[in-house]
């Protein structure tokens, strides 16, 4: 339930909190809001539109249906999927996720950067980091590909 007060704040009662959200005009908006309402998490961008997203309980009951087994199945099933890739990523240096993408560790040289504090040349030590390469057929599936 939402109330507003004397002092221009957004004033958001629940069972268990009550938060404030100051909607000052002066003061430069945020580009995302969160509100929540229910279990479902609610995002506004910066035009006000809103974007529901899927949390991870969420995520396992809808599993959990389209395969239909039970939450825990699902729920374990995730997370062995999840394992399988960090091992085989760390073993082999690539996983691939059928039909998602593949996951790439990938080693970075040693470099030259600079400090932006006081503009002093620093080296950066070479390193190891993770790289996720979305398959074709889902990038074309979420963004579809300009017509020429």
């Amino acid at each position: 339930m939402w109330k507003t007060s004397k002092t221009g704040v957004f004033l958001h009662f629940s069972l268990y909190t009550l938060r404030g959200i100051s909607y000052d005009s002066n003061v430069r908006e945020r580009k995302q809001r969160t509100l929540y309402k229910g279990k479902i998490r609610i995002r506004r961008n910066s035009k006000g539109e809103t974007m529901a997203k899927l949390t991870q309980s969420q995520f396992m009951k809808e599993l959990a249906t389209a395969v239909d087994v039970p939450n825990k199945t699902a729920k374990a099933l995730v997370t062995a999927y999840a394992e399988l890739a960090i091992k085989e990523t760390k073993k082999n240096g690539v996983a691939v996720l059928p039909g998602i993408g593949r996951l790439v560790r990938v080693e970075r040289k040693a470099r030259m950067g600079r400090n932006p504090a006081t503009g002093e040349a620093i080296k950066i030590a070479a390193k190891k980091v993770v790289k996720f390469r979305v398959a074709k057929a889902v990038k074309d599936a979420i963004v579809p590909p300009k017509k020429k």
